[in-house]
């Protein structure tokens, strides 16, 4: 059996789990968020824990266990503490603006960049070089930070673009003649 899928889901107080024969429910406070229920796997919820079990000796059942597991883990951390992305903005005139639910951002294009929030998720900027992505769907924070990190990802020859905070870039030496 898969060693992830092995651990049960701790449920904290505060945080409702509903599992049906259609999908995994979680609600908290941070939100409500649903997942697909599988057919490979097998959930049981008991005293306060969910437990996750293959339906068969299949090496796909086995792997989906452990998937399993860890999408509902992700979605309890998320309605109860909720997950971040850190961006750091390098570069001489680089900086961002959030408003409502709209990230602009002006990294040396000629004109500037704006992303669109998702529902639940909310963005900060505490200076004008930071972007904070907060949300409680690890995936949707995930995926929004990589597209924000996509518009000018960091160059290796003076580091000028956006990168996660703790990301380290290797500064590469330029030619010579």
């Amino acid at each position: 059996m898969s060693r992830v899928g092995k651990s049960p889901v701790a449920i904290p107080q505060g945080v409702d789990v509903a599992v049906s024969a259609e999908q995994i429910s979680v609600k908290g406070a941070g939100g409500s968020l649903s997942l697909a229920q599988n057919n490979l796997v097998k959930v049981s919820q008991a005293d306060g824990k969910l437990t996750f079990a293959p339906a068969d000796e299949s090496r796909e059942a086995n792997a989906m266990s452990g998937t399993i597991r860890q999408l509902v883990n992700n979605m309890v951390v998320g309605v109860s503490r909720g997950f971040e992305k850190k961006l750091t903005l390098v570069g001489v005139g680089f900086k961002a603006a959030a408003s409502g639910s709209k990230l602009n951002l002006n990294i040396g294009f000629s004109h500037p960049v704006n992303f669109d929030m998702p529902a639940g998720i909310t963005v900060a900027t505490p200076t004008p070089t930071e972007v904070v992505i907060k949300g409680a769907d690890r995936q949707v924070v995930g995926q929004l930070a990589a597209e924000i990190r996509a518009a000018r990802p960091p160059e290796p020859y003076k580091g000028k673009g956006i990168r996660y905070a703790d990301e380290r870039v290797t500064i590469k030496e330029t030619k010579k003649k």
